[in-house]
């Protein structure tokens, strides 16, 4: 009858691969402790109450840690959105409705800026976005904000423009 349990032991840790999510493990386990109380002269009766034992203590003991790998974490972290609220500087002007480059760490990243105006090269930036493979920047202070060149709305003094 042990090898019979050393079998099954064996047969559900293998199956674990397949079948994730701690589940077959804990009864793989019971299998394998089942198979050594027989090995160590235990009835065939006792063998099966330490399989079911050892098995529910092991699945017990090994459902926080199942919860915790199963659990669906947001990516926001991860890749380029781990960007997100980094502070930068902008290597190249960032004109409105136009991209520049930034650096942020130790990348360089192509950038674009809100509506509000020019991003000029030394500006201190936070990530607010990330586009495809752009990212969405701010000013870190107001101040560093050049307005957009607006077209005049009268005439320059000296009469019409040639």
């Amino acid at each position: 009858m042990a090898a019979i349990f050393l079998v099954i032991g064996l047969g559900l840790s293998a199956a674990e691969i397949a079948a994730p999510g701690l589940v077959l493990l804990p009864f793989g386990g019971g299998g394998v402790i089942a198979a050594l109380t027989g090995f160590l002269g235990a009835p065939p009766l006792v063998q099966a109450v330490v399989f079911l034992v050892s098995s529910a203590a092991l699945f017990l003991a090994l459902r926080p840690v199942a919860k915790r790998l199963n659990r669906v974490d947001s990516d926001d972290g991860v890749g380029a959105r781990r960007l997100i609220g980094a502070r930068g500087v902008v290597l190249e002007d960032i004109p409105v409705d136009d991209s520049g480059l930034v650096r942020i760490n130790r990348e360089t990243w192509r950038a674009e800026a809100p509506d509000e105006g020019v991003l000029v090269a030394g500006t201190t930036i936070s990530v607010t976005e990330v586009r495809g493979t752009r990212v969405v920047v701010t000013p870190a202070s107001p101040r560093s904000i050049t307005p957009p060149p607006h077209p005049p709305t009268e005439p320059p003094p000296g009469g019409e423009p040639t």
